[in-house]
């Protein structure tokens, strides 16, 4: 079955080349040109019974900010979100990691990067990889790689797919140091021109989910000049 793209995005021309490029790959592609229609076309797929697999959602429309379309996508799907933007401030990207965004890309892009961004993320989405692994465990915190689930004391903690690699990753190198480079090389997959400091926002978010006090971690720890280091703590009581 294609995947379902869903594009909201008010330049009607680069919607209508992006459709063209997606459908050629073998997406199933709609557009919407507003933000009030684009948020309409989730919530009808899914009281439909589907999903789209990923929006394409751009970050100035007309009716509403996309950064606000983000936030509330995020809070009622688990949809993957490539943001696009024009403006190409970091401020912008930042925030849209924050609320939730799965990757950023600024205009004007290259279809071929767009679409390889985007495979990367329903890659992640759907999980695909090697055969069933058995979960990580660390003590109260487990990592489930099969139902690519992530939880404390049993109870689920909300991830992005793009955070859950992440931690992935971390997890299965356990008491190593990894470099940002390092760390998008082992979740993209891909040699793709990355945002680096997205690498530190995520990790953020990552913390505020798994961490009993963020502000200072245990298990994600940074490690000047050099990148991340995911410890092998072992939980008291």
């Amino acid at each position: 079955m294609s995947d379902r793209i869903l594009i909201i995005d008010d330049d009607v021309r680069l919607a209508e080349m992006v459709c063209a490029y997606l459908s050629q790959a073998g997406y199933v592609v709609d557009a919407k040109d507003t933000a009030g229609a684009g948020i309409e076309a989730v919530a009808q797929r899914a009281r439909g019974g589907g999903a789209y697999d990923a929006v394409i959602l751009d970050i100035m429309l007309p009716d509403t900010d996309g950064l606000e379309v983000c936030r509330q996508l995020r809070a009622r799907s688990d949809v993957a979100i490539l943001m696009l933007s024009a403006r190409g401030e970091d401020a912008d990207r930042i925030v849209g990691l924050e609320l939730g965004a799965d990757d950023y890309l600024p205009k004007p892009f290259n279809p071929r990067e767009l679409q390889a961004r985007l495979k990367a993320i329903l890659r992640r989405r759907h999980g695909q990889g090697g055969g069933r692994e058995a979960p990580l465990r660390f003590g109260r915190l487990e990592i489930d790689a099969g139902s690519r689930a992530v939880r404390i004391d049993g109870h689920e903690a909300a991830l992005t797919s793009y955070q859950f690699d992440l931690l992935l990753a971390m997890a299965r190198e356990a008491g190593k140091v990894l470099s940002r480079e390092r760390l998008m090389d082992l979740v993209k997959g891909e040699e793709l021109e990355a945002f680096d400091r997205s690498i530190d926002v995520h990790v953020s978010r990552i913390r505020a989910a798994i961490e009993d006090d963020p502000a200072t971690p245990r298990r994600i720890i940074t490690v000047r000049g050099s990148g991340y280091l995911f410890a092998k703590v072992q939980d008291q009581g």
